[in-house]
């Protein structure tokens, strides 16, 4: 191989290893801007600055443009010519319907759940409510949220629908929004902990059914609050 050959080689290595460290930087800029909107630390409706978001992550604003685009394409900010990047509204309708998408996809989980989760599995389902009775306890309501999703999570991990969970995550940060938004006044904790409760003594019951409606009222209390949380702040919802 002559020299050229191989320097050219070595060039397209290089460039690709950027390449690949500019997409795990994008990606983490995504995530963190995607958090700080999902738990309403950048508020519906707020103009998102370009700069700044660079400045307070230590980035330089290729990758936090390229985040935005990417949290256009899930709904989350509407990039405005000539205006700037807005936070969107929570759109009721959107709610709705993710809760509908998220309803047919966790009730089929945790029927399976419920005919092949194995004792360990139901175990560390256990720990997490007992975790999350000790975050009710402690009125640390975003710790209890972070694990309301770890179990929501670990119920697929634990019969192997890992990909059905990546697609609701991709789907869900409206319902999120408003799960935020909705601690503690509108869904006391105590209520969703005893929800979690009913879903997994269903499960270790191997009760499908049971296991199905537990879940359907689960999912159907962001329903009961949304008309609620619409009313006390309308400045936050569109529809």
């Amino acid at each position: 191989m002559s020299v050229v050959g191989a320097m050219g080689e070595l060039e397209l290595l290089e460039e690709d290893v950027a390449s690949a460290r500019m997409g795990r930087m994008g990606s983490r800029v995504f995530d963190a801007v995607r958090q700080a909107i999902v738990q309403l630390k950048f508020r519906p409706g707020n103009l998102l600055s370009e700069a700044e978001v660079a400045r307070q992550l230590g980035v330089s604003r290729q990758p936090v443009r390229e985040a935005f685009i990417k949290l256009a394409e899930v709904g989350l900010v509407e990039v405005k010519p000539q205006r700037g990047t807005f936070v969107m509204l929570i759109s009721i309708r959107q709610v709705q319907n993710v809760r509908f998408i998220r309803e047919a996809i966790e009730v089929a989980v945790v029927r399976k759940a419920a005919l092949e989760a194995s004792p360990k599995r139901i175990e560390e389902f256990r720990h997490l409510l007992e975790a999350q009775r000790d975050a009710e306890r402690d009125a640390n309501h975003m710790e209890f949220l972070r694990l309301d999703e770890a179990f929501h999570q670990s119920l697929a991990h634990s019969v192997d629908t890992d990909y059905a969970w990546r697609v609701l995550e991709n789907l869900k940060a409206q319902m999120d929004r408003v799960r935020h938004l909705s601690m503690p006044d509108a869904t006391p904790i105590d209520v969703l902990v005893g929800q979690h409760a009913a879903i997994i003594d269903a499960i270790a019951r191997h009760a499908p059914d049971e296991a199905e409606a537990a879940m359907r009222t689960h999912l159907s209390e962001i329903l009961l609050s949304l008309p609620r949380l619409a009313q006390a702040h309308p400045e936050l919802f569109s529809d």
